[in-house]
């Protein structure tokens, strides 16, 4: 299992729409969508779960696309130094 980052996406944005585009890849095994807590709308970016073969083919096939009038990025997630469980 690899986990997406998902970026530069357009406040507009939905975990449905996000997970239509992604299906066309392989099946996404989990989406969360960072959200504004007081307006709910999309912070800009997010996080897709997908097997490995599937998820490089999404990478291949996403980054740089127009979706929802941005050209999203989309790559492997690096965890950040210092975020991590404890």
């Amino acid at each position: 299992m690899k986990k997406l980052f998902v970026g530069n996406l357009a406040p507009t944005t939905n975990e449905k729409d996000l997970e239509t585009l992604f299906t066309e890849f392989g099946k996404v095994r989990s989406l969360k969508l960072i959200t504004d807590v007081f307006s709910g709308q999309c912070k800009g970016f997010g996080f897709i779960e997908m097997e490995g073969h599937e998820a490089r083919a999404a990478i291949a096939g996403l980054n740089g696309k127009n979706f929802n009038g941005k050209a999203i990025k989309v790559n492997f997630e690096v965890p950040k130094p210092g975020r991590g469980r404890r």
